[in-house]
Order: C-alpha cells, then sequence, then structure tokens
C-alpha cells in the first residue's frame, strides 16, 4: 500500500476530529505532503480519511491557525503546506519511546480509575465534587483549559478512594501535561473533550463501570491521537 494511502485511511467515528488532525501530521512530518505542495482536495480527503467535510475543515483551519498550512483561492487554489514550517516546540526533542510510554501508562491507570470510582457508591460530597470540577472544566476559558482539565481528572482518581492511585495519577499527568504544552489547543478538540467529560462523569455517577472505562478510553485516545500527531 502506498504511504499516502496508508495515512489518509479512514480514521475511527469517535475521535474523527483529532484523528484527522493526526493523519494530516503525520502526512506534513513525514514528508508526504512535503512544504509548499498542496493537500488533496478537500471532497477526496474526506472520502479517504471517511469523515465529513465539516470535521475536515475543522481540523484544516486548526492547522491554519497554528501556522502548518495555509489555503489560497483561485483555479490553483486549495490548502498548501507552508514552505517554512513553525520552529520546533519549546523544550527537549521528545522521542517516540518516551511519549508511547506516557500514553501507555496513562491509559491503563485512567482507564480503572473511571472504571473502579464507577464501582464506587460515591458520597454526596463526592459526586457533588465531580460536577462541580466538571462545570468549571466545560466553562474555562482558553488560559485555564489544561488547568481545569487537570483538576477533573484528578477529581476522578480521588473518587477512587486511593491514595496511591491518585498520586500516580497525579504523576503521569504532569508528564502528560509537559507534552501538552508542546502543542496548540483546539477550540474542536475542547469542546469534544468536553463533551466526552460529561459522559465520563455521568458513567461514574450512574455506576457504570464498564461504560466509564469505555468512555475514558475514548477520551484519552483523542488526545493522544493529537500528541502522537504533532510531536512524533
Amino acid at each position: 500500500m502506498p504511504l499516502r494511502d496508508a495515512l489518509f485511511r479512514p480514521v475511527r467515528a469517535g475521535n474523527a476530529f483529532e484523528e484527522t488532525v493526526e493523519r494530516l501530521m503525520q502526512a506534513i512530518r513525514l514528508g508526504v505532503v512535503p512544504p509548499g505542495e498542496r493537500l488533496p482536495a478537500e471532497r477526496e480527503l474526506a472520502t479517504r480519511l471517511g469523515v465529513s467535510r465539516v470535521t475536515l475543515r475543522e481540523a484544516i483551519r486548526s492547522l491554519q491557525d497554528a501556522g502548518i498550512v495555509e489555503s489560497r483561492r483561485g483555479r490553483y487554489g486549495g490548502t498548501f503546506v507552508n514552505a517554512e514550517l513553525p520552529a520546533s516546540l519549546p523544550g527537549r526533542r521528545v522521542e517516540v519511546p518516551e511519549l508511547l510510554d506516557a500514553l501507555t501508562l496513562r491509559t491503563v491507570l485512567e482507564t480503572g480509575a473511571a472504571e473502579c470510582a464507577a464501582g464506587r457508591s460515591l458520597g454526596p460530597g463526592e459526586r457533588r465534587n465531580l460536577r462541580a470540577r466538571l462545570a468549571e472544566c466545560s466553562s474555562a476559558e482558553l488560559a485555564e483549559y489544561r488547568r481545569k482539565d487537570s483538576r477533573l481528572h484528578l477529581a476522578i482518581a480521588e473518587s477512587t478512594g486511593s491514595a496511591s492511585l491518585t498520586g500516580a495519577i497525579a504523576d503521569v499527568r504532569m508528564r502528560v501535561n509537559e507534552l501538552l504544552e508542546r502543542i496548540p489547543l483546539l477550540p474542536p478538540n475542547l469542546a469534544h473533550s468536553n463533551d466526552q467529560h460529561e459522559l465520563v462523569v455521568t458513567r461514574i455517577l450512574d455506576g457504570d463501570a464498564e461504560g466509564a472505562r469505555r468512555a475514558m478510553a475514548e477520551h484519552l485516545d483523542g488526545t493522544a491521537s493529537l500528541l502522537r500527531g504533532f510531536l512524533s
């Protein structure tokens, strides 16, 4: 299978925006669509990725805002990879094994925490805390989003009643936050994350352990797609 076909294959439905960004970034980073060249036409690309043109446009707009691509009008228009891509994100280079290690550990810990929290009989204070952290994250401004997002995830960990698990999640969250600081905040992703957060918390409060695990796994997959796309 040609590399271009392998990269522009259909994405999964659960995190369509995030995976579309990941596929586009992979194609650009691997030189499949090098600087100065045009991405496939919107109709073709949406069909190959198996996403709506609205989702594709949101992904392309996010890459435009990050200075990675530009749109040109006219007969020879389209979406082009910028001739000069943004400089590497600040800090030391992230090696792929390091990235995958952090993402794997986070998935194991946080899906387990969601399942565990849903399996407990939560008290009124614990339930109020989850709802309050969810509301804070949903209404957070861009500048505060990652801090409020972290607080919600830690509140879920606290709901397990395990100080050791909460500490382990706090540690891995520090690692993941260092990685997140290297990529742009993408409003469509934040809106999607807020919807996923609400589903995770609802499953926990309903006592649906398996549903909470699945909802958390899908949420973390979306973040992982963006990190792999921008950093690996």
